[in-house]
């Protein structure tokens, strides 16, 4: 099965498809420093480490209170540690003093022009034939397409995520704030196994969900007919992102209308999803059907996301995304509208990219008649 939980990270295959990259952005080499990405390619979970990776090897760059960790976790890497009389810099020049690279790539995103100039400083002296080329989205290019191992991350963080919520909206009460239910989500993922949520819940009630971005404050639910509730775990590592609005009987004709028409957009978004489609014709087949019902301005921000290690990934989903989708990645498809002093409502699931369409990774149901408020 596509993601089981058995799956082990390909790290080999990780380097070897990083390798393959190396002649279309010039280099013979690649100096990896975000930690993300390290931990992406080597599996260490450690901090303060860069990982150095040739045409034949790859070398943790790291110190001594992470040895043992190295030794677990990355049996099949070389490994350069340093004392703590040693920085960074001087480790550097060590590891490639003497060495053949000649063209050494730099995440030019993840490296402070502090961090810059004591490399320049340091390695021009250690081995003044290295020339340093500054990188972008590397190994950002190759986490958008999820492997197996990901994709049953993915599926575990996501079940997490929807238990939790079926939970905490069976208990609501009006005196309860919308803050406390934000603490009740992230208590009962980490119960359920979350090391923590993807980011910080949104829980607002009308009006306050027509702020796409909202904090959640210390405002009880109390008799509001609509509450927006986006959230998202974090389990071994992965992201789960999930959005419900629900309502009360009291809820407005005007939000039923607008929630069927964010409904449409969703699944006409949804139906477009498949390998080689471009990721803005997405956007459009989502934006399309709610501006043809009139309330196009009140769509404010792009269609969705990739996600995986983080919560933001390429590929964006936006009518100014240049990216087209490929089969294995992960995306949010997540269209609102929003009516400041209202009401707000968005409607969020988690999509796998296939080579035939694409599969829902999220399973709550999003139909109006299922997501009541029941106070």
């Amino acid at each position: 099965m596509i993601g089981g939980m058995n799956a082990k990270a390909p790290h080999a295959d990780r380097l070897r498809s990083l390798r393959q990259s190396f002649e279309t952005h010039q280099i013979d080499a690649l100096l990896v420093t975000d930690e993300i990405n390290v931990g992406y390619l080597s599996g260490f979970t450690g901090d303060s480490s860069y990982l150095l990776v040739g045409t034949g090897e790859a070398t943790l760059l790291s110190d001594r209170r992470y040895e043992t960790q190295i030794a677990q976790e990355c049996p099949h890497l070389a490994a350069a540690v340093r004392p703590p009389s040693q920085s960074m810099p001087d480790l550097l020049a060590e590891v490639f003093a003497g060495s053949c690279y000649r063209r050494v790539g730099v995440e030019s995103s993840s490296v402070t022009l502090a961090q810059w100039d004591a490399w320049q400083d340091r390695l021009a002296d250690a081995e003044p034939s290295i020339q340093w080329v500054p990188t972008a989205g590397v190994v950002e290019a190759l986490r958008q397409i999820k492997d197996e191992f990901e994709i049953g991350r993915i599926r575990q963080s996501i079940d997490i995520a929807e238990r939790a919520y079926v939970s905490v909206t069976s208990r609501l009460t009006p005196r309860m704030t919308e803050r406390e239910v934000a603490h009740d989500l992230e208590s009962v993922m980490r119960t359920l196994g979350a090391s923590g949520v993807s980011f910080e819940p949104i829980v607002g009630a009308q009006p306050s969900g027509a702020l796409p971005h909202y904090r959640p404050d210390a405002v009880p639910l109390g008799d509001a007919p609509t509450l927006l509730i986006d959230w998202g775990a974090f389990y071994q590592g992965y992201a789960s992102d999930l959005t419900r609005t629900l309502h009360r009987d009291a809820a407005s004709d005007a939000f039923r209308r607008a929630y069927d028409v964010v409904l449409a957009a969703q699944l006409a978004a949804i139906e477009r999803i498949s390998d080689g489609v471009a990721a803005s014709d997405v956007d459009a087949a989502a934006r399309n059907v709610i501006e043809a019902a009139g309330m196009g301005d009140a769509f404010k921000h792009g269609l969705g996301h990739g996600i995986g290690l983080q919560i933001h990934e390429s590929p964006r989903m936006a009518s100014v995304s240049p990216q087209v989708l490929s089969s294995g990645m992960v995306v949010t498809v997540e269209p609102g509208v929003y009516f400041e002093g209202e009401f707000g409502i968005r409607i969020e699931d988690d999509v796998l990219v296939t080579d035939s369409g694409c599969e829902v990774l999220t399973r709550l149901p999003k139909g109006l008649d299922d997501c009541r408020l029941i106070l």
